[in-house]
């Protein structure tokens, strides 16, 4: 056995803060919603103050991709890449980037993505251009669960550069594939060749089809966002089918003998969406308030983490990007120095903190935000505010005029910060799937 561990990061989208138990989900009618993923929270590291580097999908994918902030690339300024992008030379992840699994790769571990890609669409981007060996999945931003067909209505199903289709539901195809490539990978792990899994489903990104919804597929063909359907009770059950999958990799794992040398990672890629709960959070998708940035973070590595670990380090995708790095012992290149921290120390000792100042800026709405320490600083439309997290979550309670030094000293740090950074080209788009005409403002 490799003294490197075996890496699973498994991404979920437009999963809310509250969506699952080990986050005080609700029950269901069928019973606990995720009562896999709270089983890893209990046996290993759950924090409170994680954040993704974007409120929406393509974004943060980028940061998760090369641990930089998306900022520093073109295609990260779509908010998000969309199927109008199809073609395109420049609006996707270069191949030339170092990332994550080719890194990972030139250090001989075997990498393979299962699931959602969205970094730009082939032939100029793709998941075998940029470092994963083997690709089952698709490359837009949604499909359907069933047909596999993107809001544009083309099919995009893809098993490594070819096009591919297969019958049947998308989160348990995506299982599929995960549980025969950890299977085909084990003997090798065994004898000292590690693998990296991407293992990122679409669910419970809309449209809001269960397993047993397969009749929905036919009227979603040209209403990919669903804005007449869907409920809580289909969004939970579309959690679950994403926490059985995962349960069954664990037991695959188990049967192997994989389990202790496993670093397995959890996360969403922003906050929730229609239907997500993301309590005692405000906004969510496509927002820079917690409700939009906060997400459920889990890391489980028996060798390592010692269980039932709860932190409260503020971090974000990118830092968790940096952390399997330095997991693997590989270093980065220098020609692109990381903005992630790696979060080793953490997962030694859950009880360590230190405080680290986290940026986010959108287009949309000229948003911008600062956490650091216990502090945030928002910019909405024009308006700044200023919240104490430690006692006020929902950002009701603008600390702007009772604390104004702060404020001026909290502004500046960002606007030096992005001082840094790229400016937004003007030819960046926003894409917004519905507003206030489909239903009432949150």
């Amino acid at each position: 056995m490799s003294s490197r561990p075996n890496i699973i990061f498994i991404v979920a989208d437009d999963l809310g803060y509250a969506d699952l138990g080990c986050y005080g989900a609700r029950a269901a009618g069928f019973g606990p919603v995720s009562p896999t993923l709270d089983a890893l929270a209990a046996g290993g590291l759950r924090l409170t103050q994680g954040y993704s580097n974007s409120p929406v999908c393509s974004p943060t994918r980028f940061a998760l991709m090369t641990a930089r902030y998306q900022y520093r690339l073109r295609g990260a300024a779509e908010e998000p890449i969309n199927s109008q992008s199809r073609g395109s030379t420049t609006l996707g992840l270069p191949p030339e980037h170092p990332t994550l699994p080719s890194l990972l790769r030139g250090a001989g571990y075997r990498t393979a993505l299962m699931g959602k890609w969205h970094l730009g669409y082939p032939p100029a981007f793709g998941p075998l251009r940029s470092g994963y060996e083997e690709f089952f999945g698709p490359m837009s931003g949604g499909v359907d669960y069933f047909t596999h067909c993107s809001s544009s209505g083309q099919h995009d199903l893809y098993l490594g550069a070819q096009e591919q289709p297969q019958d049947g539901y998308l989160t348990d195809l995506i299982t599929e594939h995960a549980l025969d490539y950890v299977a085909r990978m084990a003997p090798g792990a065994k004898a000292g060749t590690p693998f990296f899994l991407s293992l990122h489903y679409t669910a419970p990104h809309w449209p809001w089809e269960t397993r047993d919804d397969q009749a929905l597929a036919p009227q979603l063909q040209r209403n990919l966002f669903h804005l007449h359907g869907g409920s809580i009770h289909s969004y939970r059950r579309m959690i679950h089918h994403m926490d059985e999958g995962i349960g069954r990799l664990m037991a695959l794992l188990a049967q192997h003998g994989l389990t202790r040398d496993t670093l397995l990672v959890f996360t969403s890629d922003n906050g929730g969406e229609r239907f997500s709960d993301n309590w005692p959070l405000v906004g969510g998708k496509m927002d820079l308030t917690e409700g939009g940035i906060r997400v459920p973070w889990i890391a489980h590595w028996p060798a390592v983490i010692a269980p039932g670990g709860v932190s409260a380090q503020t971090c974000m995708t990118m830092d968790w990007s940096a952390t399997l790095l330095d997991a693997a012992a590989v270093a980065p290149d220098a020609d692109y120095p990381l903005d992630g921290k790696s979060l080793m120390p953490l997962l030694r000792d859950a009880t360590i903190w230190h405080e680290s100042a986290l940026f986010w800026r959108m287009n949309h709405r000229g948003q911008r935000a600062m956490r650091q320490g216990a502090w945030k600083y928002l910019r909405v439309d024009g308006h700044d505010y200023l919240f104490d997290l430690s006692q006020d979550e929902r950002e009701r309670a603008n600390q702007a005029a009772i604390d104004p030094e702060r404020l001026s000293a909290m502004r500046a740090a960002w606007e030096r910060w992005n001082a840094g950074m790229p400016a937004i080209p003007q030819d960046a788009t926003v894409s917004l799937g519905y507003s206030t005409r489909d239903m009432p403002q949150r």
